[in-house]
């Protein structure tokens, strides 16, 4: 139901940053950040709440990465430091309307197209 936007992907070197975006056609309540590999399952990266009150992120990217969000922009960013080449994967953004804590992509309910992120050694 909303439209979704990535951009800011590109090629890093290991221990660079890069910082993706999410624009919104809407409002949205819970955003999230997942990454897929070819021949891999949609991996979960992390979750924001509405009103940025809650940060939740899997364990590969736990002290690295930083999700935030501007709702007066709807835009929803992903800082990633540290990179490292397994890091590498198609990023999507996603929406859900759950109020709980989700991190799987059955429980999203809107995605974007991904921008792809290539970390080299």
């Amino acid at each position: 139901q909303v439209q979704l936007v990535e951009s800011g992907g590109g090629l890093v070197q290991a221990g660079g940053s890069l910082r993706l975006s999410c624009a919104a056609s809407g409002p949205t309540f819970a955003m999230g950040w997942f990454r897929q590999v070819p021949g891999k399952e949609r991996e979960f990266v992390a979750r924001i709440s509405r009103t940025a009150s809650s940060t939740y992120y899997s364990n590969s990217v736990k002290g690295r990465f930083t999700i935030s969000r501007d709702n007066a922009k709807n835009t929803v960013c992903l800082e990633m430091n540290s990179m490292k080449p397994e890091d590498t994967a198609v990023y999507y953004c996603a929406a859900t309307k759950r109020r709980l804590i989700v991190t799987t992509p059955p429980e999203y309910d809107d995605w974007g197209q991904g921008t792809q992120v290539t970390v080299s050694s």
